[in-house]
């Protein structure tokens, strides 16, 4: 084990480029919950990664923006902190450089941290041309240590980034026991399922409205019950939530629960309530209610 390596790489980039889905690929498992809807990622979300020769904990981060309210605040710190605290940065675009790219690119200026050009999505792409203007519209942006074009989806490339990773990490210990994927809760992962089918199936203002809150877990009758309270911020939120008949709480409830026994490999009965808290995500004690540590 004297050139065991061990080491955090952070995953950096703005919504909906693929993080979380790059998460996932590179831990075998579903880590991180995924949604076409941008800010899907509120907090540091870990993965790790064990082979012979190395340890890798992965860090998915949320989508860096300019905030509208305290959560957004709050997101943004969390993905800008994981700059200075990781040994690897992974920079992930899926698209030519904009001007709106320097808004996370401008942090990468006071680290000496190695940081990895990602391209995602390149199985969406025609050509080897495609991929060539994104690489160079990004070549005089930051002094990167390696561009990557890869697909998260697909896999493409991947072996040759985690190669590349590992050269870059310090000698080291196992962090983590070598069989653990992550280190989050099982009620943090349930929470995030359930917040998942709440993205999948609501759309426009409600998904960065919604948070989900594990109030109790416990046996009854020989069933192991969940019971999990879903928090808007309006009445005609809860109602789109519930459903007519309550007919959008239970697809939200069935699926869920099928996600959360599947991928937790037990068997819950899920309770779901859906409250409302008025203008929870600019209330910092109201998010940190909700477990958002500001």
């Amino acid at each position: 084990m004297s050139n065991f390596k061990s080491g955090f790489v952070g995953i950096i980039g703005r919504a909906n480029v693929g993080k979380s889905t790059l998460l996932n690929t590179l831990i075998g498992e579903k880590v991180a919950i995924t949604s076409y809807q941008p800010q899907t990622t509120r907090t540091q979300i870990l993965g790790v990664k064990t082979l012979a020769d190395a340890q890798i904990i992965f860090m998915d981060t949320p989508g860096i923006h300019k905030p509208k309210h305290a959560l957004g605040s709050f997101l943004d710190e969390q993905a800008i902190s994981a700059i200075s605290s990781v040994d690897v940065i992974l920079y992930m675009v899926d698209s030519e450089y904009s001007f709106a790219q320097d808004f996370v690119i401008r942090h990468f200026k006071e680290t000496k941290t190695p940081v990895f050009l990602v391209i995602n999505k390149i199985d969406l792409l025609k050509s080897k041309i495609e991929i060539d203007k994104i690489i160079l519209s990004y070549m005089d942006k930051h002094d990167f240590k390696g561009i990557y074009p890869i697909s998260s989806k697909t896999s493409q490339n991947i072996e040759y980034l985690l190669q590349d990773i590992i050269e870059e990490l310090p000698l080291g210990e196992l962090l983590y026991d070598d069989s653990v994927k992550t280190p989050q809760t099982d009620f943090e992962r349930m929470a995030e399922l359930i917040r998942e089918k709440v993205l999948y199936h609501t759309k426009e203002e409600i998904p960065h409205s919604v948070a989900v809150v594990i109030e109790h877990a416990g046996y009854e009758h020989n069933l192991y019950v969940v019971y999990a309270t879903i928090v808007v911020e309006r009445d005609s939120q809860k109602n789109i939530l519930i459903g007519k008949q309550g007919s959008m709480l239970k697809v939200i409830g069935s699926e869920a629960r099928k996600d959360i026994n599947e991928t937790l490999e037990t068997q819950i009965h899920l309770n779901l309530w859906v409250k409302v808290i008025k203008d929870w995500r600019n209330r910092p004690q109201d998010l940190k209610g909700l477990g958002y540590d500001l």
